[in-house]
């Protein structure tokens, strides 16, 4: 199966798919999808799309995001959520490069858990009902929020952590791409050291900084989510394939 997906303006486009979780189970194929923006799909990249007859998009951008940038098309039997998990804005004057980017950006990560708090939930719940399958989660550059989001369901469903880093860590193939676009489209505008990366220990101080806090992954979606156990059955019933 092919993980990454390929668009002339999607540059992140990935399968969740294939994993191989604890209980010796697999995350299956063409069910889960991330990306970056979908504001920009037309023409030979719309047709990609459509091939994968994607039923529901998670859009974690802002309001304000989506109004400057696009959302994904619509289109018959296709359901968008607009769930802005970002709660507080980056500060990205305090970034002076003495703080490892790894440390940054795991640190507004877990800004993210309590902030969005009331959209992770719906999230969740949404990407566990088998009937909204194919899921597309994005949002700007596919990375972050969607790093985030994409780790906790990898990680309820049984993924073992370094495969949850390793699979995060993917969005450097497309950091060039990024980067390039970005200069294109803002000549002018000042870019971050940051911008672009994800860089493998940035997940792995996340995940580790949310189980410090909550005893695991599942401890916070129960404790602070408040979604229980039938929600984690439903995810890793249509999301997993083998035997138990």
């Amino acid at each position: 199966m092919i993980r990454h997906i390929e668009f002339t303006n999607v540059h992140n486009f990935r399968d969740v798919g294939g994993y191989a979780t604890k209980d010796g189970r697999t995350v299956r194929w063409q069910r889960l999808y991330r990306a970056d923006s979908l504001g920009r799909l037309s023409g030979q990249d719309l047709d990609t799309f459509r091939a994968l007859r994607v039923k529901t998009v998670i859009d974690l951008r802002h309001p304000h995001e989506v109004a400057g940038s696009g959302r994904v098309p619509e289109e018959d039997g296709l359901t968008y959520h607009n769930l802005p998990v970002e709660g507080r804005r980056w500060n990205l004057t305090a970034y002076d490069g003495t703080q490892p980017v790894a440390r940054f950006l795991a640190d507004r990560y877990l800004e993210v858990t309590e902030d969005g708090v009331e959209h992770l939930r719906t999230a969740v719940t949404t990407i566990a009902q088998a009937d909204r399958a194919p899921v597309v989660v994005h949002c700007a550059a596919g990375k972050d929020r969607t790093g985030l989001l994409t780790a906790l369901i990898l990680s309820l469903v049984g993924v073992a952590e370094d495969d949850i880093v390793a699979d995060y860590a993917l969005t450097g193939l497309a950091t060039e791409r990024f980067v390039a676009d970005w200069l294109r489209r803002h000549p002018e505008a000042p870019m971050w050291d940051g911008f672009g990366l994800a860089p493998a220990e940035t997940m792995r101080h996340f995940l580790d900084d949310l189980a410090g806090r909550h005893g695991s992954v599942e401890g916070y979606v129960t404790d602070v989510l408040r979604l229980d156990s039938t929600v984690v059955d439903r995810l890793r019933e249509h999301l997993l394939t083998g035997p138990e």
